[in-house]
């Protein structure tokens, strides 16, 4: 039986029909079609042309396109592009995407089996998987990184240089390419197709869907509904939080990709499940900044504040969940929605971007004294490379909807629409989120009357108090809905608002004494000072019994001093966007007088026993997460991966074994720092060895606690680290008995 689909209630606006005016948006999306078109078309070719036959024309560029997980990147361009172009109308964009889609035409021209891929030794890999043949460590599919979220980038970019640009060869591309992985997939069992899915497929189920609306085809929405993760989706579907330990920039694609289709006539009805994920993200795993996830996972409910380090807050994953909310508030145009947008856009999105380099970030860093890392312009293609040129070349497209007669504002920032339907010119002008003042200027009267909507965001202090041609109008006293303006707009009416802030704190779920300042919309963070400069321990808040927003002044725009409530020292809080390359510290211990005159030695001896941990460790493998398997070379067999309490860890089971390489330091002393997850149900036995040479055996590590994480500390023998940069450290089982289930190992000097 058909499903009805889910009707939009608002609808955003062509980008072509909202301008940025000047403002830090205006800056950073100048800085990417800058970066935009430094690229070459021929250098993201290079491996779609090599797997075609056909000569490469340029060089390929280097980070992941050079290392498996090649052809993604051209996907975000082609989508970054399309952006720029339908904003701007620069000509110049639409040549580098024609260039990409004629490229790809020639490459499905030489091939006619449509495939376009640049991934290395993929055919080899497709022949066995059309025949059933199926492999997957958990992380890869026969050997290939993740090909299905790379075919996901390269067609959802096609289509975006189809709907943006009107490049009408790239939909014939698209669904040449489509037609190549119905035919490929076809033959496939359900359990073939659930064990294929086991692997990151990105949105490729939200592209489908959308090719299908495109065409009139069903054949893709019918592909679409099959890439369907029954493991990880069917808990969200029963409204289960089963999300810790899992990886988020996998898991969130697959959820745009159900909201995708529940728009389409029978594609199935997720709306609940949708609202059930997003508000549980949001809810539950959700950092100050509007992020989540650490090391890419995410992390246990009610339990961040034990996962803050220098690699939470993964940027694709906050790009996908600005994505959803975006989309649900089409759906149901309810505040909540843009204030998650709000949040994440200006403390995770616009600070994401080096202002000077144009370079993006892939973590963002929210443990104390860190500081972010930016991706250079030619060697560091990761995904939150190609998903930052997509960031900055879009940041007008959430600032209005409209519904009929109705406008809503949905945020703050210094823009021109032009609203053709009805005539309706409007400018808005701002310096939020320095202050809250906004002015709205009418440059083109209203064909009829029109509501206008003004979002009171839920951080709002007070009423908003609205003044139309300088007249009080109309005062909501409802932080979290729409303040309502009905009128026939003519040119020149003005109207003036001021959004109330003031500090505030939130505090991190797990600890309700670690907290992070804000004013109004925006997260406050201390300013360390420059890395590598004088160490400094971290800051905690003492306010001794005052509101901590007493202790907090202001000192410029959007600059703020704590004097005696911070020790050791005062601290200079600014917003994340301003602080490029220098230290941080965005979360704060708060303690009474009392408490910090008993703890602060115990406190500062735990801190300087994980700092120096920290500057001990030569490298650190987080075993059952994706990217450092990769990084680690990582092989296994007869091998089981599963994670508890949020960590993964993998098992091997009897004649099985697992291996990877380890960094270690040739001319000192080295340890490995093995973390073992600790269940006693099975009897175990098994061995440790270093570059083929046993150097431990086990059976079942006793007298640990059941049910636990512990670590187990192993000197390596300098026999065989001398003259080395790194070595191969192998787990495996005995011939009878299942081995150690490992999560972590780090190697340190002593």
């Amino acid at each position: 039986m058909s499903q009805p689909p889910v009707v939009a209630q608002v609808h955003s606006f062509p980008l072509g029909q909202v301008k940025l005016l000047d403002s830090p948006w205006l800056k950073a999306r100048d800085k990417e079609q800058g970066y935009l078109l430094k690229l070459e078309p021929e250098r993201l070719l290079h491996n779609f042309r090599k797997n075609a036959g056909l000569e490469p024309k340029g060089k390929i560029y280097g980070g992941w396109e050079n290392a498996g997980l090649a052809g993604h990147s051209l996907g975000h361009y082609l989508t970054a592009c399309a952006q720029a172009f339908a904003s701007s109308g620069d000509k110049r964009f639409k040549d580098m995407i024609e260039a990409i889609v004629t490229g790809l035409a020639e490459c499905q021209a030489h091939r006619p089996d449509g495939c376009i891929s640049a991934i290395p030794n993929g055919d080899k890999a497709w022949d066995q998987i059309r025949s059933g043949q199926i492999k997957s460590g958990g992380f890869d599919l026969n050997g290939l990184w993740s090909p299905f979220y790379t075919h996901h980038k390269v067609l959802q970019g096609l289509l975006d240089a189809h709907r943006l640009a009107g490049d009408k060869a790239a939909l014939g591309v698209a669904a040449k390419f489509a037609d190549w992985m119905v035919d490929l997939t076809k033959a496939l069992s359900d359990e073939q197709w659930q064990h294929m899915l086991g692997c990151e497929y990105g949105g490729i189920n939200e592209s489908l869907a959308e090719l299908s609306t495109v065409t009139g085809q069903p054949k893709y929405l019918a592909l679409a509904k099959m890439f369907f993760d029954h493991r990880n989706l069917d808990p969200i579907i029963a409204g289960h939080d089963r999300l810790a330990g899992t990886h988020s920039n996998t898991q969130v694609p697959k959820i745009l990709g159900l909201a995708r289709m529940s728009e389409t006539t029978d594609g199935g009805d997720y709306r609940k499940a949708v609202k059930f994920f997003y508000d549980t993200v949001v809810n539950d795993h959700t950092y100050v900044i509007g992020g989540n996830s650490d090391h890419e996972y995410f992390t246990p409910a009610g339990r961040l504040s034990e996962e803050l380090t220098t690699n939470t807050a993964e940027t694709c994953c906050t790009y996908n969940m600005l994505k959803l909310a975006r989309q649900l508030f089409e759906w149901e145009p309810d505040v909540k929605y843009l204030d998650f947008y709000e949040r994440a856009h200006i403390n995770q999105i616009l600070a994401s971007q080096n202002p000077e380099t144009g370079g993006v970030t892939y973590f963002f860093p929210l443990v104390t004294g860190a500081n972010k890392n930016y991706s250079n312009d030619y060697d560091d293609f990761t995904c939150c490379h190609g998903t930052g040129m997509e960031n900055h070349t879009k940041h007008q497209d959430s600032v209005y909807f409209h519904s009929g007669s109705t406008l809503y504002v949905a945020q703050y920032q210094p823009t021109e629409l032009d609203w053709k339907e009805t005539g309706l010119r409007l400018r808005q002008e701002t310096d939020f989120p320095v202050s809250g003042k906004v002015k709205f200027t009418v440059l083109s009267g209203s064909k009829s009357e029109l509501t206008v909507k003004l979002r009171h965001p839920s951080w709002a202090t007070g009423p908003l108090v609205v003044s139309v041609n300088g007249k009080k109008s109309t005062a909501s006293s409802k932080p979290g809905s729409f303040l309502s303006l009905k009128r026939s707009w003519k040119k020149g009416d003005v109207v003036s608002l001021d959004l109330p802030m003031a500090i505030r704190t939130e505090p991190i779920s797990g600890d309700p004494n670690k907290l992070a300042i804000l004013y109004g919309p925006t997260v406050l963070a201390a300013d360390l000072g420059a890395p590598g400069g004088p160490e400094k321990i971290s800051p905690v808040l003492v306010p001794e019994g005052r509101p901590l927003g007493a202790c907090v002044e202001m000192t410029g725009p959007l600059e703020f001093r704590i004097k005696d409530a911070a020790k050791p020292e005062p601290l200079t809080l600014k917003p994340l966007f301003h602080i490029v390359d220098n230290t941080y510290a965005v979360y704060f211990d708060v303690f009474s007088h009392e408490e910090w005159a008993n703890k602060e030695t115990s406190f500062r001896a735990e801190e300087a026993r994980l700092r120096d941990l920290e500057s001990r460790t030569i490298d650190l493998m987080r075993i059952g997460e994706m990217q450092p398997e990769r990084d680690h070379n990582l092989i296994s067999d007869k091998c089981d991966a599963r994670e508890a309490n949020g960590k993964g860890f993998r098992t091997p089971f009897a004649k099985g074994f697992f291996e990877f390489d380890l960094k270690i330091d040739a001319d000192k002393a080295n340890q490995l720092v093995v973390t073992y997850w600790v269940n006693n149900r099975w009897p175990r036995a098994g061995k440790l060895a270093v570059d083929g040479q046993e150097i431990a055996e086990f059976d079942r590590l006793n007298p640990m606690p059941n049910n636990t994480f512990q670590d187990v500390t192993y000197p390596l023998p300098a026999a065989l680290t001398k003259g080395k940069k790194h070595v191969r450290i192998r787990f495996s089982g005995s011939d009878d008995k299942q081995g150690a289930s490992v999560s972590r190992v780090r190697s340190v000097r002593p």
